[in-house]
């Protein structure tokens, strides 16, 4: 009955974007810490799986990383590693471009090894790779919660509501969480929001959510460069301010609203697109 409950808690969010390169690793590694300081147990899976950054962007240096576990060669808790905050971290591999599209063997290997793995763990932040490939669908698919990391770039934009239109219309997905990164300020960020909120309402039927902003923040990049999240390094900053706001947010969700957001939501969505 314990584990039954433990797992019922265990919150599990993907993060994405339909454009790389708008600020996606950087916010799901900003995030963990602010789960681990308000004393959650935090695990972030880079799903990035041919091109993971997590691991980069953290300072940290696996050993062995998901394709080991999809060759055979190691099981899941075996390349778990953590950083100094106690944040946990399922690395991806980088360069291995076959793990871009996991073979339906791939995808049982993963979803029978995650049980125990999870058990214990309060957050897990999915970090999806970019775009519409299968293995974007399919992680997203699975998390409780699905939200999309836009940039002002109307690319950024057009690539989100490409992506939006996809899981919408071809598997049936209606309910996403929009964050506005590298935003000028407040304004900006709900302006945006609206546009695509109206346009997804009036032609695919979606239901966009609200999720905040985080202000464009010169310290983000540098602490990219020093391979430390602007949390640590950065904490009075004007983006520490808005991933602190962002992250209380999420945890203040009332449980009603995280109702299908747990590990148990997880794998019977894993089970379903297996069968799809």
């Amino acid at each position: 009955m314990k584990n039954r409950k433990r797992l019922n808690q265990t919150k599990i969010i993907s993060v994405t974007s339909g454009k790389g390169g708008v600020g996606k690793t950087n916010l799901v590694c900003n995030l963990a810490y602010c789960f681990a300081s308000m004393g959650k147990k935090v695990m972030i899976m880079d799903a990035d799986l041919s091109l993971g950054n997590v691991s980069v962007v953290l300072g940290l240096a696996p050993k062995y990383n998901i394709s080991n576990v999809l060759y055979g060669d190691k099981q899941l808790k075996d390349i778990i590693i953590s950083d100094k905050n106690g944040i946990l971290v399922l690395p991806a591999s980088s360069g291995i471009p076959e793990l871009s599209n996991l073979t339906e063997m791939q995808k049982m290997t993963l979803m029978t090894r995650f049980g125990d793995l999870l058990s214990d763990i309060d957050m897990l932040l999915i970090d999806t790779g970019a775009g519409i490939s299968s293995n974007v669908i399919y992680f997203n698919l699975a998390a409780g919660e699905i939200m999309v990391v836009i940039t002002p770039e109307p690319t950024s934009i057009t690539d989100a509501y490409a992506l939006i239109k996809v899981m919408s219309t071809k598997h049936g997905q209606k309910n996403f969480s929009i964050i506005l990164n590298m935003a000028k300020n407040e304004k900006e960020a709900k302006s945006i929001y609206k546009h695509l909120s109206i346009v997804a309402d009036k032609f695919l039927k979606v239901s966009l959510s609200y999720a905040g902003f985080i202000l464009y923040d010169d310290n983000i990049s540098k602490s990219v460069i020093m391979q430390k999240t602007a949390m640590e390094l950065y904490p009075e900053s004007k983006s520490a301010s808005c991933f602190k706001k962002l992250a209380y947010d999420i945890i203040s969700k009332n449980e009603n609203d995280y109702s299908d957001g747990n590990l148990q939501f997880f794998f019977n969505n894993l089970f379903k697109n297996e069968r799809n």
